[in-house]
């Protein structure tokens, strides 16, 4: 299965590509989509929608799963971030792919284990998750890796306990 995790700004918007067999993760891409250069927000927005698009027709992913908002600094800052969720949810919705959504602290409690992680301890555990040299960088990247991984957890998680449903129920006798 292919999970692209997308964290998003208006500034920088962190994507991550991986590919699971439920326990196993490998790296297909990361990296970060930077709009600061564009000079308002309608700009970024579509900077960010068109670059998305353009990751997720190239790498096919099965699913999307994106950050949830949590806090801002103010209400300027979560509108900003509300609309930049907006369009990467566009983006994965007309390419047909399902979208889950992720609080930060569940983000780091799948992959830390401990919800109130510091960024550090989210890249440093991607990148011994993902058997990676170096730890993926900018931070926008190792967090939409880290909603991936989370989603992937997820699934297992849910195949796990449908697994254990269906072998728990009365079979019919002849």
């Amino acid at each position: 299965m292919r999970i692209f995790g997308i964290d998003p700004g208006s500034i920088r918007t962190g994507y991550g590509c991986v590919e699971t067999d439920g326990s196993r993760h490998r790296l297909l891409s990361s990296g970060a989509l930077s709009t600061s250069s564009l000079p308002d927000l309608p700009e970024k927005l579509l900077a960010i929608h068109r670059g998305l698009t353009g990751l997720i027709a190239q790498y096919r992913p099965d699913a999307v799963a994106i950050e949830s908002v949590f806090h801002a600094s103010n209400s300027r800052s979560a509108l900003r971030l509300g609309h930049a969720r907006g369009v990467a949810m566009l983006a994965a919705a007309q390419a047909g792919l399902s979208i889950a959504e992720y609080s930060p602290a569940e983000v780091k409690l799948a992959v830390v284990g401990y919800g109130r992680a510091e960024k550090l301890q989210v890249q440093q555990m991607v990148q011994l998750i993902l058997g990676l040299a170096s730890a993926p960088t900018p931070h926008d990247a190792s967090d939409a890796l880290a909603v991936a991984i989370c989603h992937a957890h997820a699934c297992r998680a849910g195949e796990i306990v449908a697994a254990a449903g269906a072998s728990s129920r009365p079979t019919a006798r002849l």
